[in-house]
């Protein structure tokens, strides 16, 4: 898989800051004008991109009463799927428009599609990119439509085994398309942090040689910034105004200030992680300076006798180096010296 993919111009890769996305899923509250301005809030956050839905209730699911469409406990206690995925859809009518206000804003927008009609109509609109949900990576005839666009599919692994990963992978290379990037994600929401196991991220750095990241469910900005420290090159968050504000998403998204928060955290932690090398920086060359080293603290007169008394490790650093403070105790000097003067091999017989 290749280690570098571009969305939208902008380079995802082991060297580049974290790609973060913006996930609104349901937040809009089926209001074009909230949607809009979940948008607006982000451009300045230094946020990557806003990411959709692109379902209906009818492509992703039936009506039916039977048992196994009801839903029990959680957030959703009380629906079946056909009526959550009705309230939760984003309108297809308005996905296009609010792509091209994302770009005019700078920020990339692309989708979830959740059946092939949901592609093609990706694929009409120009969207740069598809995320393949943790519950359709099972669908390998869409995958195989996604894969044959040559564009970037970011998939989550929720509910996957290896095996469900290993196969979607092999059909995106089977249709030459190895712009490919895996989340780790835990399919609970909200998710207790217990249920993480962010570890696995270098994991499946190593297991599956392609980009990694995290999608998050989880409360808080915890989880992301430790997947970043781990490896992580794209973190997801669910993100609306206000979780007062209610909506199917709205109890484990992150409010705008949490999320604008999360970002600003996440580009600091990027600056403190560094290189991951041994070498100092400038600054910290200059204070070397600063160290300790070997000083004479008491007056000392020609020939006589470097001891305890008389010389000690001390800062500043414009001294011998501490290491010879044995190597010259019962040493003579070589000269009149004064309290404060650094010692140097010069100025010992």
């Amino acid at each position: 898989m290749n280690k570098e993919i571009t969305i939208d111009g902008k380079v995802i890769s082991e060297d580049s800051p974290t790609y973060i996305i913006a996930e609104m899923s349901a937040n809009h509250l089926m209001s074009f004008d909230r949607a809009k301005e979940i948008i607006y809030r982000l451009k300045d956050s230094g946020t990557d991109a806003v990411k959709l839905q692109t379902y209906t209730a009818d492509t992703i699911t039936i009506d039916s009463d039977r048992e196994e469409f009801q839903i029990h406990g959680g957030l959703w206690d009380g629906y079946n799927l056909y009526s959550l995925y009705k309230e939760a859809y984003t309108p297809w009518e308005w996905q296009k428009e609010l792509m091209e206000y994302a770009n005019s804003l700078g920020l990339a927008c692309f989708s979830s599609p959740f059946d092939h009609s949901a592609v093609d109509f990706m694929e009409e609109i120009g969207m740069p990119a598809y995320k393949v949900a943790s519950y359709e990576i099972f669908d390998i005839p869409m995958i195989r439509k996604i894969a044959r666009t040559g564009k970037p599919i970011i998939f989550s692994t929720g509910i996957a085994h290896m095996e469900d990963v290993e196969r979607a992978l092999h059909v995106c290379k089977e249709e030459g398309n190895e712009n490919v990037a895996l989340l780790k994600c835990t399919s609970a929401y909200p998710c207790p942090y217990e249920d993480m196991n962010i570890k696995a991220i270098p994991l499946m750095k190593d297991t599956y040689d392609c980009i990694v990241g995290l999608s998050d469910h989880t409360f808080g900005s915890e989880v992301a910034l430790g997947a970043v420290a781990l490896g992580a090159q794209i973190v997801e968050k669910h993100v609306t105004l206000k979780r007062a504000d209610g909506g199917p998403d709205g109890g484990f998204s992150m409010e705008m200030e949490e999320f604008i928060d999360m970002v600003r955290q996440i580009r600091n932690l990027e600056k403190a992680l560094g290189k991951g090398t041994f070498e100092l920086t400038q600054k910290q060359e200059n204070e070397r300076g600063a160290g300790r080293s070997l000083y004479v603290v008491a007056d000392v007169k020609a020939g006589e006798v470097f001891t305890e008394d008389n010389v000690r490790s001390i800062r500043p650093g414009r001294g011998m180096h501490p290491m010879y403070y044995d190597d010259i105790l019962g040493k003579k000097a070589r000269k009149d010296l004064k309290k404060g003067e650094p010692l140097s091999w010069n100025v010992i017989e």
